[in-house]
């Protein structure tokens, strides 16, 4: 049977077991809930190139297109597609071929070489997503602790609240978060982006606009010398209104008003 060539353990996750529940469905007389065999889910990630992993072995371990183990290229180059790294995965969800999983190595590599940029890169996320609720957790966390001034932590843990507002993510096409709040189609989102880190006029806001805001407990604050979001282009050299031209659907009430660009 098949190992993770990094720990040399079987290629399963053993799932925690819930003692106090094994015990209310049929406990000694002793008190003590009996013992359970573990319960194991598959967790294999078979690269190309013949070696099995763990899915957080290889994360652990992963080197730019090479096989950590052999030392093998196991990158491939579709016409269509550009670099890929396929491989076989075995898991919970059942077993997949021919997977890339290039997207995803690429993504920890850079947030282990930048830890700071996971929070960063979970608030475009949430962006794209449309999740008012976690962004406005984010700002207002970050809000309170700014009085310190600190640098980021190596975790993730700290960052600028107007930075969070206006970074661009290097692996994901210098998007920002009005570009995601664009691509996911959410207007109650690019309105409180631009409330927050744009000059867009403020008789240009709809009344809910400022009533959510208050009831949010958050509200623009002075922009001199800070970047319009609205300015912020990909590396395409799209701004959020050019994108919004692509996509259309909700946004072709927003074209040509300049709520997205500072170009109309």
């Amino acid at each position: 049977m098949a190992v993770c060539v990094s720990c040399q353990q079987p290629l399963v996750i053993e799932l925690e077991h819930d003692e106090h529940e094994d015990f209310e469905m049929g406990g000694s007389s002793s008190g003590k809930a009996p013992a359970a065999e573990p319960e194991t889910i598959p967790d294999d990630v078979l690269l190309n190139c013949g070696c099995h992993f763990h899915w957080t072995c290889l994360l652990e371990a992963y080197q730019i297109t090479e096989c950590p183990n052999c030392g093998r290229n196991i990158a491939t180059t579709s016409q269509s597609l550009g670099p890929q790294v396929l491989c076989t995965l075995h898991n919970e969800g059942g077993l997949e071929e021919n997977v890339d999983i290039l997207p995803l190595l690429t993504e920890e590599s850079y947030l282990k070489a930048y830890p700071e940029d996971r929070k960063r890169r979970a608030f475009l996320e949430f962006c794209r997503e449309g999740d008012l609720d976690a962004i406005v957790y984010m700002l207002k966390g970050e809000d309170e602790e700014d009085g310190e001034e600190e640098e980021a932590e190596t975790h993730g843990g700290k960052v600028n609240v107007d930075e969070l507002l206006r970074y661009q993510d290097p692996i994901g096409d210098m998007q920002s978060a009005l570009h995601a709040a664009v691509q996911g189609g959410s207007q109650e989102v690019a309105w409180l982006l631009l409330l927050l880190a744009s000059n867009l006029d403020m008789t240009q806001f709809p009344a809910e606009v400022f009533q959510e805001a208050q009831k949010l407990g958050i509200m623009r604050g002075d922009l001199t010398g800070k970047a319009d979001i609205r300015s912020l282009k990909d590396s395409d050299g799209r701004t959020a209104e050019d994108l919004a031209r692509e996509i259309g659907g909700v946004w072709t009430s927003w074209l040509g008003t300049g709520r997205l660009s500072l170009e109309e």
